[in-house]
């Protein structure tokens, strides 16, 4: 158990605290941040999400610089992001923030995805993370925490920034998607 891979399990338990900050009525009242109105419990969730989120970069880092990667870390990683993402996106829907259909899209593209590497896995094969999903995930994060965070700063300017990086983050989602299939179709299709 390396520290690159304790960084990722501590990500895996701020989720917990995050859904329990964002959905239990802790009553701490109200602020205002450059323009928009939100309970302290957003706020709060909000810098969970970002701590948690920037733990993915930090991991990643430390297990490239000093040559820890393992098996168990190129497992548990993307695992634990999109534990992370999936819960966030399903506590939008029930805050009222996100639309389901956008939200059931994104999650059903991140289990094909994982099922596509489960079945290359099994032909001996890995699936490194391309460019796209690599925007994919940087929109996903970004839509996420400007919605947490209620438009923060775009609410001032009277910009619906929060919803529009949702939905670049949903065209980058189903694109990075299409292009995982894409790339490995002869390897999908020609798995036993």
């Amino acid at each position: 158990m390396n520290i690159p891979n304790k960084i990722t399990i501590s990500r895996i338990l701020l989720i917990p605290i995050f859904m329990a900050v964002m959905l239990i009525d802790f009553n701490w009242g109200e602020m205002t941040l450059f323009g928009a109105t939100m309970p302290v419990t957003h706020f709060v969730g909000g810098l969970i999400f970002i701590f948690a989120s920037l733990t993915d970069w930090v991991d990643g880092y430390y297990a490239r610089k000093y040559n820890l990667v393992t098996t168990f870390g190129k497992f548990l990683d993307p695992l634990a992001d999109k534990l992370l993402v999936s819960a966030a996106l399903i506590i939008l829907v029930e805050l009222g923030f996100a639309p389901s259909w956008v939200v059931i899209l994104i999650i059903s593209r991140e289990f094909a995805v994982t099922g596509l590497r489960l079945v290359l896995a099994g032909e001996g094969e890995v699936v490194a993370a391309g460019g796209l999903g690599k925007i994919k995930t940087t929109a996903q994060i970004v839509a996420i925490i400007t919605l947490l965070l209620h438009n923060t700063i775009f609410t001032a300017i009277n910009i619906p920034f929060a919803e529009i990086m949702l939905y670049i983050a949903l065209i980058f989602t189903m694109w990075s998607g299409w292009d995982y299939f894409y790339a490995n179709r002869r390897a999908l299709l020609n798995s036993k």
